[in-house]
């Protein structure tokens, strides 16, 4: 792989999952940081997630593979709160998403503390979808040789902050954010990573894709950390 392809991709795998974090609105900004300093309800985040999300994320959040839908169980605190605010500014763009997010019982930062809260205490899919296999070795050199020093080796993310966990991920939806993000659909994106997203080849591109989604085995550490260093294990 020609070496600007293995320095840029140090950042790759920060967009796969839900989005990566680039400089964002204030009003963005602050919304973020209001929701991660309230306490969690999970109890409440279990009964919005019911109501306004399980009908297309599934009653335990793994997604949906044939919709292209992302699994959310076990994901960062952190990241969750950040997409949920950068839909409810149009920092993401997803009709679908823009219509829940702004309906009375979401559209307000308690609301994604607990829904953030509850998903993080989730268990992660066991068995996400998968591609064909062929592409193994390469997707891997990509990721323990320049994401794994974000990411972790196991691909659980960032324990204090917003790298969000890329494994546990099913592969159509990997792929679709990459083509995605290329297509500059992604407004949370940063613009050198569009760049790189569109330079990858196929091959390149479902190659990490599949090898992400077939990371399986324990967490190494703190498989489901909370934002505020507290562990729900």
């Amino acid at each position: 792989m020609p070496v600007l392809r293995l320095v840029v991709a140090s950042a790759l795998l920060s967009v796969l999952s839900v989005g990566t974090v680039v400089a964002s609105p204030s009003s963005v900004d602050e919304k973020i940081r209001n929701a991660l300093q309230l306490d969690q309800n999970i109890a409440r985040g279990e009964k919005l997630y019911a109501a306004e999300c399980a009908q297309c994320h599934g009653q335990r959040a793994l997604g949906s593979a044939s919709r292209v839908i992302p699994s959310l169980a076990g994901q960062r605190r952190a990241y969750l709160v950040k997409q949920l605010a950068d839909f409810s500014e149009d920092e993401r763009a997803s009709r679908e998403m823009h219509a829940v997010i702004n309906k009375p019982g979401l559209a307000d930062e308690q609301a994604w503390a607990d829904l953030s809260g509850y998903l993080n205490s989730l268990p992660r899919a066991s068995f996400p979808q998968t591609g064909d296999g062929r592409g193994l070795e390469l997707g891997e050199a990509i990721f323990q040789d320049q994401c794994a020093s974000c990411h972790q080796e196991d691909g659980r993310g960032d324990d204090d902050g917003f790298i969000p966990s890329v494994r546990d991920q099913h592969y159509a939806y990997l792929v679709r954010q990459m083509r995605s993000i290329a297509s500059w659909h992604r407004l949370n994106v940063d613009a050198d990573l569009v760049r790189y997203f569109d330079s990858l080849d196929t091959e390149e591109a479902t190659a990490v894709a599949d090898y992400l989604s077939r990371m399986r085995g324990p967490i190494k550490d703190h498989e489901r950390m909370n934002n505020d260093g507290t562990s729900n294990n």
